[in-house]
């Protein structure tokens, strides 16, 4: 490992916490102000930071814009697609990955079930939003007015017994999704198909996407599918730091 490229990375979360004198970074790197100075003069040079008037230093702009071109560039399907693959391995199960569009939740990618009874769904097309895990992940992160505004203009069809049947119900088990971090849908959409879900975040820390593992009752049961919650999180979570190096941001209102 090149020990001037270290060191000078070294500088950066330093800068992060905000503005530091030349002193300041040769104690946190534990070298002489001379060798500090020239890792500091060579990253000045390229835009990866900046010396303010006070002579202290602090990130600069082409970072920002590195960082920005990066996230704007990203895909989260690419990224996350071998993550998919192996959860499907180790499962056997259906493997979904959903986005938010508007006001629709559509799959953008799939892994088959190897088993031969399989849930039906394709990508691109729409989630039904009340009651999909993907979904209620998804909504569950939007602001508070959002989410309410959202609740009580969609329509609520009762699939089944266990479909949720309106606005206030819907709000309930958002929040309670908010609360643990993951979602289900236990028979609500089809009676005989489970489905357990665990959130993807983004460089802002909120849920940029959705994944899911979804299995007929006559493959396993839906406490059998429960007991896969910790694989699946920690799939979500693989993905989440693959894709943005984050996790979920302080609730907000």
């Amino acid at each position: 490992m090149s020990q001037s490229v270290e060191r000078a990375l070294g500088i950066l979360p330093l800068l992060a916490k905000g503005p530091a004198g030349l002193g300041a970074v040769a104690d946190e790197l534990g070298v002489h102000k001379s060798t500090a100075l020239r890792l500091l003069r060579t990253l000045h040079a390229h835009g990866f930071v900046y010396r303010q008037p006070d002579g202290r230093y602090r990130l600069g702009a082409q970072l920002f814009a590195l960082a920005a071109e990066a996230v704007e560039n990203l895909d989260v399907r690419e990224i996350a697609h071998p993550h998919l693959v192996e959860l499907n391995k180790a499962t056997g199960h259906t493997v979904h990955l959903a986005l938010l569009q508007d006001d629709e939740v559509v799959y953008i990618d799939k892994v088959d079930s190897r088993y031969p009874v399989r849930m039906y769904s394709r990508i691109g097309k729409p989630v039904p939003l009340t009651v999909a895990a993907v979904a209620k992940l998804l909504l569950a992160d939007l602001p508070e007015a959002e989410r309410r505004s959202l609740a009580e203009r969609i329509e609520y069809p009762r699939y089944t017994a266990r479909s949720t049947p309106d606005a206030a119900a819907f709000l309930r088990e958002l929040d309670l999704v908010r609360e643990q971090g993951w979602a289900s849908d236990l028979g609500g959409h089809e009676e005989s198909v489970n489905c357990l879900g665990a959130p993807v975040y983004g460089p802002d820390g909120r849920v940029a996407a959705a994944l899911s593992v979804s299995a007929p009752s006559v493959v396993v049961t839906a406490d059998g599918l429960l007991e896969l919650l910790p694989l699946v999180l920690r799939t979500a979570h693989a993905i989440s730091q693959d894709y943005s190096g984050t996790g979920p941001q302080e609730a907000t209102p």
